[in-house]
């Protein structure tokens, strides 16, 4: 008996799950970046072979990989899961109050954002001559149009959207597939199975990719920190101080009464078991890689069914970016302080509506925030200069907003399952 117990005890105390490794790969990788960029003297073994060398080419193999699963995941995700909700209404209804929801928490984040800026004052008495070097590599940035951003959610060549991975297209393209599928039914029974199955092998190799994770997660924090270090930070401390606490506002604070006022369920509990999420999300910096994660932690620990999530999920990670509109309304704070030009009350519901907009052309990938905010800055008259000296410590906060971003769809996710009937709160209230 005495062995059948030691027997049964010692896999548990010994097994590592994927979130444990990720997280130590996170501070580990922090640790050696660190220990890179202060301790270790420069030469061209250390940045030529170890950091934008070894470094570089793991992390960076382990985001290719992850982008490589995007488009088929996405198109496969949403085709079953406008298929399996089948009801063209019901389908309709979800698409609508998911939408309206990611909007508003968008329009909230800006708001936030925007009143924490005033509030901590990030531009006032900034020395702007700083700006000068950065400021032609910003000039090239390109925003897209408001009506182009419209006009690109329809598909003129759907194949090529697929290949050129237009998410807003291929969402849309998917939809309509997935709705079509559901009206045939047994006439549409072979292609329906084949869409089944291929979210399963996606899927599969998804879990197969997460498991180099804590390796991708390593090299990338690694990087990351041994190219920045610290000192980047400090001129701008109060800039990125404005920023993460209009985040930390919007991630514990906004989106966890709404969870609470809409479904009554408990927000720590909520955010513990979402955690290892966050983490992923924050050192990919990328919404898009963490879509099949989110399905699985939602579906397996927080009672969700996949019928909803497959369809909120994949669109969250394309149209919800508040952590990216919180930057942004943080930004035209921080730049109209350090220009000295005065926003009136008309410019900042402006920079809202602008800013709103633009989260919904937003890619779910690495600083594409930077390129959108350009719209957002000539919208009110403000030099996009100083979006120069903000993109040297981007990579930090964009990993961070990231995070904050697929929290939003997470819990948008779980609130219209609640009011579909396909949350299952027993799930939810297990303990791990």
């Amino acid at each position: 008996m005495k062995e059948k117990n030691v027997k049964t005890k010692t896999p548990n105390k010994k097994a590592i799950g994927l979130t444990t490794k990720i997280f130590i790969a996170l501070i580990a990788g922090a640790i050696l970046g660190i220990v890179l960029c202060y301790l270790v003297p420069d030469s061209s073994f250390k940045k030529d072979v170890i950091v934008e060398g070894v470094l570089y080419v793991i992390g960076q193999g382990f985001i290719r990989l992850m982008k490589m699963l995007v488009v088929p995941l996405v198109f496969c995700s949403l085709v079953c899961g406008s298929m399996a909700i089948g009801d063209t209404k019901k389908l309709g209804t979800v698409g609508v109050r998911t939408l309206a929801f990611y909007l508003a928490t968008t329009a909230m984040a800006v708001c936030v954002a925007l009143g924490v800026g005033n509030l901590i004052n990030p531009g006032v008495g900034l020395d702007m001559s700083a700006i000068e070097s950065s400021a032609a590599s910003v000039e090239t940035m390109e925003a897209t149009s408001l009506t182009d951003t419209i006009l690109n959610i329809i598909p003129d060549n759907p194949i090529n959207s697929l290949a050129s991975g237009s998410m807003l297209q291929v969402i849309v393209f998917a939809l309509i597939v997935g709705v079509i599928l559901a009206k045939m039914g047994e006439r549409a029974e072979t292609v329906a199975n084949f869409f089944s199955q291929f979210n399963d092998i996606m899927m599969e190799m998804t879990m197969m990719i997460m498991s180099l994770a804590p390796i991708g997660v390593f090299c990338l924090i690694s990087r990351t920190f041994a190219n920045i270090g610290f000192s980047a930070f400090i001129p701008l401390a109060k800039y990125m101080i404005g920023v993460l606490l209009a985040l930390a506002i919007q991630c514990f604070g906004v989106y966890q009464i709404l969870l609470k006022i809409f479904t009554g369920l408990n927000p720590i509990r909520f955010i513990k078991k979402f955690f290892p999420v966050m983490a992923f999300a924050f050192s990919t910096a990328t919404s898009n890689a963490t879509i099949p994660m989110s399905i699985d932690t939602l579906s397996k620990k927080v009672g969700v069914s996949k019928k909803i999530s497959s369809f909120t999920i994949p669109l969250g990670a394309t149209i919800n970016m508040d952590g990216t509109s919180i930057m942004q309304g943080v930004a035209v704070v921080f730049a109209a302080q350090a220009f000295g030009i005065h926003l009136t009350p008309m410019d900042y519901v402006t920079v809202i509506g602008t800013a709103t907009l633009a989260s919904v052309g937003t890619a779910g990938v690495p600083s594409v925030g930077l390129v959108t905010l350009t719209m957002v800055f000539n919208s009110v008259g403000l030099p996009v200069e100083a979006i120069g000296l903000i993109m040297g410590i981007d990579r930090i906060l964009d990993m961070t907003r990231t995070a904050v971003n697929i929290t939003g769809d997470a819990v948008c996710t779980t609130i219209v399952a609640h009011q579909n009937g396909a949350l299952d709160k027993k799930v939810f209230n297990e303990t791990e």
